[in-house]
């Protein structure tokens, strides 16, 4: 299975009813069993020029969620990538059309314009007041002979749409959607082509190529090129636009996901257009958003129109249509700095024996990286290592301004560094324990009952307690050592021995090694129990010299 459906003949059909089933009743369906897969306006009374569209399917929202007010009036689906039939378009032309006329809007494909051509012949000789814009955006094969229409469809639907909503004649509708068309730029770009249901996808490009100019059918490009950087392709699609474009003039531009982005690729790939020199000639941008697909089509294509007095206003209007997008207008990127986190006053101060407590768990940490991440790598993300020794560099680099004298002060910046440092879950715990241990400290100067309160907070927040295969089972034995003013050296030995048991724990109630089945688990000592083990080794050795 690679696609959630139910049978590929039915998959429009069922899609539509979905769409329908989610419009709130704003638009309305012909009968599913009828030859015509037909979407309309539920509020249209034929008194404005009625706006369609369409096409094969598999480009969603476009073009049937693009049916709504101040938008498309009826829209006509063929099957997947397939041209709607001579009597589908022919049968939305006449349930729409009043003595106002239709305007057709089509992508320049030769089965769209044959069927939708030869409709609008037949509602002609019926006596219907019909015209077409025949959509060609497509800048990537130069000098071809009929450009490929793609995402710039839209903007002749905004246009139009807008202009008939506005109660404009079929006349002005079409002078204004000519000039959008006329006006159209856009580029498409993508790393792999798109999928049909029920069909094998068959790729043309290897894992580092991206294609440039293919079409929202899957039709070739005009290059395929290494990938390089997001900013390197960024600044080709660019240079390819700016050659088409006129720089004097103003635009805006729109950012079409094909589908098969996500959205940290698309927020990157916009980041680097509007660092491109064609940014300059843009007052307005929409998106990035997934308005023109191609199914599962990982790639994205650029638009861009200039913004003329013939439609500017009606291009810019707000609509009613959730699926379209809002404009933005292009500002300046500001920054901010945030708030300033360093509140704590300290003054550097020596303390010998709490300098060689320090540099003997620095030394552990950096020392047994290596070895943590192996064993990591058996139950977890393979980092722990990675981990403990970065906050332990963290914390060497400023050993000499630390306030060694001040037990409470010490703690509270210990706990500050280890969120800063440490990164992810871990991180957070060791500054819970060390924050709250700092706390403690003030009210009773006693290191094995301050830590002690701080692992208790730690285990709150966290949720795990000793037997559940996490770093707790060898920390919270050695400080109740020290909370009963027992040895370092019996501490470490407890340390030792609750490390050493988690490795004949065969489930994990707390970190990722939870999520793992206990012949995974068996015979591998907890990681984090493991480093904390090894720590507190090193400090009894270091005291006990």
């Amino acid at each position: 299975m690679k696609n959630f459906y139910n049978d590929k003949e039915h998959i429009v059909s069922d899609a539509i009813d979905g769409l329908i089933a989610a419009s709130g009743g704003r638009v309305r369906r012909f009968n599913p069993d009828s030859y015509a897969r037909v979407v309309v306006r539920s509020d249209w009374d034929k008194s404005n020029v009625a706006i369609i569209s369409g096409g094969g399917s598999g480009h969603e929202p476009a073009h049937a969620g693009l049916v709504g007010h101040g938008l498309l009036t009826a829209a006509v689906c063929g099957g997947v990538y397939a041209s709607p039939s001579v009597d589908a378009v022919l049968s939305a032309i006449l349930e729409v059309t009043g003595p106002a006329g239709c305007l057709l809007i089509i992508k320049n494909y030769t089965g769209d314009r044959l069927n939708f051509g030869l409709a609008a012949e037949k509602a002609k000789s019926m006596g219907h007041k019909v015209e077409m814009v025949i959509v060609a955006d497509d800048i990537a094969i130069d000098g071809a002979p009929q450009p490929r229409g793609i995402a710039g469809t839209v903007f002749v639907h905004k246009v139009a749409g807008f202009l008939s909503q506005s109660g404009a004649s079929l006349v002005d509708v079409l002078a204004a959607a000519s000039a959008v068309n006329d006006n159209l730029r856009s580029l498409g770009v993508a790393r792999d082509t798109c999928t049909v249901p029920g069909t094998e996808k068959q790729s043309r490009m290897g894992d580092c190529d991206v294609e440039i100019g293919l079409g929202i059918h899957g039709e070739p490009g005009v290059d395929v090129e290494s990938f390089g950087s997001c900013s390197a392709l960024m600044q080709d699609c660019s240079k390819r636009l700016l050659q088409k474009i006129d720089t004097s003039k103003r635009h805006i531009a729109l950012f079409n996901n094909l589908g098969g982005l996500n959205g940290l690729e698309c927020a990157v790939l916009f980041k680097e257009f509007m660092s491109t020199e064609i940014a300059s000639t843009l007052d307005f941008t929409i998106g990035p958003v997934a308005i023109m697909t191609a199914l599962d089509m990982p790639g994205f294509s650029i638009t861009m129109l200039p913004l003329e007095d013939s439609y500017r206003a009606a291009l810019l209007a707000s609509i009613e249509c959730s699926v379209w997008p809002q404009h933005e207008a292009v500002t300046a990127v500001e920054s901010i700095d945030p708030p300033d986190l360093h509140t704590l006053n300290h003054e550097a101060s020596e303390d010998i024996t709490v300098r060689s407590v320090l540099t003997a768990a620095i030394g552990a940490c950096t020392a047994m990286e290596d070895d943590l991440n192996k064993l990591d790598s058996k139950v977890g993300d393979g980092d722990t290592g990675t981990t403990f020794a970065a906050a332990a560099r963290t914390v060497q680099s400023g050993l000499d301004r630390l306030p060694l004298a001040n037990g409470a002060d010490l703690l509270a910046v210990l706990g500050d560094l280890k969120g800063k440092s440490m990164g992810g879950s871990s991180g957070v715990l060791f500054a819970i324990m060390f924050e709250n241990a700092s706390e403690a400290y003030r009210n009773n100067p006693h290191w094995g009952t301050a830590l002690s309160a701080g692992l208790d907070a730690m285990q709150k927040y966290g949720g795990a307690k000793v037997g559940d295969r996490t770093l707790i089972d060898a920390l919270k034995p050695a400080l109740d050592v020290l909370v009963a003013d027992k040895s370092l050296t019996e501490a470490a030995r407890q340390a030792r021995a609750g490390a050493d048991g988690t490795a004949a724990m065969l489930a994990a109630g707390a970190g990722r090694s939870s999520y793992l089945e206990a012949r995974s688990l068996e015979g591998v000592a907890d990681p984090g129990a493991e480093g904390v083990a090894r720590i507190i080794e090193a400090i009894a050795k270091s005291q006990s010299a």
